[in-house]
């Protein structure tokens, strides 16, 4: 049973309030772990509404979170905290840093040697597939502990899809139903941009591969070694990102921007179509005009004639990272553990997904989401955790492992941008990028030997 003295102590934390004397003794008693978080407001706030949980769970461990900006800036702090011998115990991570923690060997811990280490059993099995792959090896070993994860799937505004005669009730499955559709709109004057979308590199590159079992790169997508290379030259690549131009050309598609910059036009209700993160789903809900009743959900398209069964999609967002420090004991380790074991049962996760819009990472939250009527009562929000389960995992649909992903990202987005402009064709945006991101590959392989 949990003592009021524990509640109030756990609670004072979390809110940052000063404690009393013999509050500050209880806490002081536990063993303490330092936990850096990447997450701004509300977000943020939610996260450490969690560690308050654990931390009022039970006596004998105290989570600290701490906001310390963005992911990059988190990471940078991290890596300078270690090598200054006082690096928190958990790091919060986005998932294209994944290459770059792996390659600080020393500064973490995986969590497959803290599960084992500490006698707290962390299962990957428990986790969905299209998570846990991303964060563990080749042969299935966790590195990091999945968290906070989202995917990419397509929205659609109802109304538009009513005044162009389309089914509202109904998101167009392959590309080819959604360049119909949009041909449709654009007749019918039903919205001002038929199609838009955010993170074009998420979507257009990253998951379009993994859905439709093709390399992004060599060696499992980088999985397999640092001596990858990208392939995202292929014939289908290169068609997919003709047919971007071609659309944009015919007044179909337009290019919103890098990122989540596209995301606008569909809140404001321009957009009829919209291919982004799942996590964009509550802003959908709220600004969208007509609200909720006039924004519907589907999954992200796929070329049929490419593919008949599309595969998983892959995650964003980010996960836990175990860093090590001299002189860190085995409680320290230990503490850890049971707070991944404890994010990691069904209630929580559910509630956080509930909470944050981001998908549950374990197979049996996702269960609890389904049995307590939430899928049911909001609809589309089972999308994005039936389409991680999609299929069978393959290397290419596994996740990435990619070095300097971020920049990888920036070139993808600079030689898309000049085929959108008429600069370049769609084949020699395709191969720049090849031998573009092939350089970046390689600078992080001789940094990382």
């Amino acid at each position: 049973m949990i003592s009021r003295r524990t509640l109030i102590a756990g609670t004072a934390a979390a809110a940052g309030v000063v404690a009393a004397p013999w509050v500050a003794r209880a806490q002081a008693q536990r063993v303490q772990v330092n936990f850096w978080h990447g997450l701004g407001q509300p977000l943020g706030g939610i996260l450490e509404q969690v560690v308050a949980g654990f931390n009022g769970s039970q006596t004998q461990f105290q989570v600290n979170a701490t906001f310390r900006g963005a992911y990059p800036e988190t990471m940078q702090a991290a890596i300078a905290a270690f090598r200054a011998g006082n690096a928190p115990h958990i790091v919060q991570m986005f998932e294209v840093g994944t290459a770059t923690m792996m390659a600080a060997r020393t500064a973490i811990m995986p969590v497959h040697q803290l599960s084992t280490d500490t006698g707290v059993a962390i299962d990957p099995a428990a986790y969905l597939p299209g998570v846990r792959g991303y964060y563990s090896t080749s042969d299935g070993k966790l590195m990091s502990m999945p968290f906070n994860s989202s995917t990419t799937i397509l929205y659609y505004n109802k109304e538009a899809f009513r005044k162009a005669g389309l089914n509202p009730d109904q998101a167009p499955a392959t590309w080819a139903a959604v360049r119909e559709a949009t041909q449709r709109i654009k007749a019918t004057n039903a919205a001002p941009i038929p199609y838009a979308t955010g993170w074009p590199t998420w979507v257009h590159h990253e998951n379009f591969s993994a859905i439709h079992n093709v390399p992004l790169a060599t060696k499992a997508n980088g999985m397999d070694g640092m001596d990858a290379e990208l392939r995202i030259n292929s014939p289908l690549h290169v068609r997919h990102t003709q047919m971007l131009v071609d659309m944009q050309r015919e007044g179909l598609f337009r290019y919103g921007g890098r990122d989540g910059a596209g995301e606008a036009v569909f809140a404001t209700g321009e957009a009829a179509i919209m291919t982004t993160s799942s996590g964009f789903r509550a802003r959908a809900l709220r600004e969208v005009p007509g609200g909720a009743a006039n924004v519907g959900f589907g999954y992200l398209p796929y070329h049929n004639d490419a593919i008949q069964s599309p595969l998983n999609s892959i995650i964003g967002g980010a996960s836990l990272w175990v860093m090590q420090s001299p002189n860190r004991t085995r409680d320290e380790y230990r503490a850890v553990a049971e707070f991944f074991k404890y994010i990691s049962q069904p209630q929580i996760d559910s509630k956080w997904s509930q909470d944050t819009g981001y998908v549950p990472i374990t197979l049996a939250g996702a269960a609890q989401l389904r049995e307590s009527g939430f899928w049911a009562q909001n609809p589309g929000s089972e999308i994005p955790t039936l389409q991680l389960q999609r299929g069978t995992a393959t290397e290419n649909s596994r996740g990435l492992r990619l070095g300097n992903m971020p920049q990888i990202r920036v070139v993808i987005q600079e030689e898309l941008e000049r085929a959108l402009q008429g600069q370049q064709s769609a084949e020699q945006a395709c191969n720049s990028t090849v031998t573009r991101g092939n350089e970046v590959l390689r600078a992080f392989e001789r940094a990382n030997r």
